[in-house]
């Protein structure tokens, strides 16, 4: 097998990166085209679940956090921020939430995607950010567009029967409610052909991050980091499983040509936050120069992830397609409680072979930093793991310092010595 490569110590740019590309274009291009043709248009949360709307003729979606992560790679996050700033918007909102304010009140003026189309139902829920439905609730009032809240219980242990009935009941209500907007007809057969496909690329997609299990690793987070971009812009669609599929593909066949991103890997880090979409490249190749690899998360598990740890839930298995997408509501590490944040945390440091967690205190979601400074004393207490808390912003980089972050990921990496030369490794 032949691949193309553009490599720098620590980033690799391959076939699969270049599919990426074109996929995302695509998916933006079809929901402006699906829009302009009339399409009944949906706004939605990253963890709502968009196989429902492909139970429509003509229903398309569009994930406003999702564009929000791409403006701050691409660039033009700080930009969009001051423009939700310049109209009374507080800096200590979320970053996603004031690009996302910032592009839609200019009109999509420089979004890499030209902005969103507007939408007809806006869809939030409360189990994954706590400002999403006060987010939402802008363009409630500004458009006077519906907005549909989905409540989830939090998690504090394997999600309760009672518990998905709950959300099953809301979902059609949600389709009842599309039905009555659009004058369609849902397709229950159509949303079960929608949920194997997630569910096939949420397996090819572990495939994929589980080339970390390697030494050295066959991946970075960072890699990670932008292949979940179309589990948002494309699920539900053959076309996802199929990338990830060949993604998979190559990377192993990478693996088995000796070809790794940090082929002098000492130090196997893990990630606790979302991923700082400015710095991917900068930070990827930095650590890389310094024999360090982040090379996994636990952002990149919310693809369908069993509560206590990263592990994927079963394969689909034809059952009520509704019933299937309620018990994936807790595959975020958000709604979990302290207990399942440790369990997993856990998990990861034995599957992966961890040497350090970097927990990085975001200023934009507090509901996935709040509980850091406990789970780092416990991984401490409890793991013997080393590890170090730095700020970060994922989308801001006014909130952001390289050289005050690298300070305490170095510090990290002494201590990791340390460890290793007490047990004498």
């Amino acid at each position: 097998m032949t691949e193309k490569r553009e490599t720098s110590k620590g980033f690799t740019k391959t076939e699969s990166g270049k599919r990426l590309t074109r996929m995302l274009t695509d998916d933006y291009m079809n929901l402006h085209r699906g829009a302009g043709e009339g399409a009944f248009v949906v706004w939605v949360a990253i963890i709502v679940p968009v196989e429902i709307f492909r139970g429509f003729d003509n229903v398309v979606f569009a994930v406003p956090e999702s564009h929000a992560a791409l403006s701050a790679a691409k660039g033009v996050g700080m930009l969009q921020c001051e423009k939700a700033e310049s109209s009374g918007y507080s800096m200590d909102i979320c970053s996603y939430a004031r690009i996302d304010i910032g592009t839609a009140m200019s009109g999509g003026k420089d979004s890499p995607t030209f902005g969103l189309p507007r939408p007809h139902l806006l869809v939030s829920n409360n189990n994954n950010c706590s400002l999403l439905v006060k987010w939402f609730d802008v363009y409630h009032r500004e458009w006077s567009v519906p907005h549909f809240i989905i409540d989830v219980p939090f998690c504090y242990e394997r999600q309760k029967d009672r518990d998905r009935a709950y959300i099953v009941a809301q979902y059609r209500d949600l389709i009842r409610t599309i039905e009555a907007m659009t004058g369609q007809k849902w397709d229950a057969g159509r949303t079960r052909e929608a949920v194997h496909n997630s569910s096939e690329a949420a397996r090819q997609y572990k495939r994929f991050i589980d080339c970390a299990v390697s030494r050295p690793s066959g991946i970075t987070a960072f890699d990670s980091f932008v292949q979940m971009a179309p589990l948002l812009t494309s699920r539900g669609s053959p076309e996802l499983a199929s990338h990830f599929r060949m993604l998979a593909d190559e990377t192993e066949v990478r693996m088995k040509s000796g070809l790794f991103p940090v082929p002098g890997e000492r130090y196997r880090l893990f990630w606790d936050n979302i991923a700082p979409w400015h710095q991917l490249r900068k930070m990827s190749t930095r650590l890389a120069d310094l024999d360090a690899n982040i090379i996994a998360a636990s952002y990149t598990s919310c693809v369908g992830s069993v509560e206590g740890s990263y592990e994927f839930l079963q394969d689909y298995d034809d059952g009520d397609p509704l019933e299937a997408l309620a018990r994936m509501q807790n595959f975020s590490v958000c709604p979990y409680g302290m207990e399942l944040r440790f369990e997993a945390m856990s998990w990861a440091a034995r599957h992966y072979g961890i040497d350090g967690f970097v927990f990085a205190s975001n200023r934009s979601c507090k509901v996935y930093s709040i509980m850091q400074m406990d789970l780092q004393k416990r991984v401490a207490g409890t793991l013997g793991i080393p590890s170090v808390m730095i700020d970060v912003d994922h989308a801001d980089v006014r909130k952001y310092s390289e050289e005050n972050a690298f300070v305490r990921m170095e510090a990290l990496l002494e201590s990791i010595d340390a460890v290793r030369s007490r047990k004498g490794a």
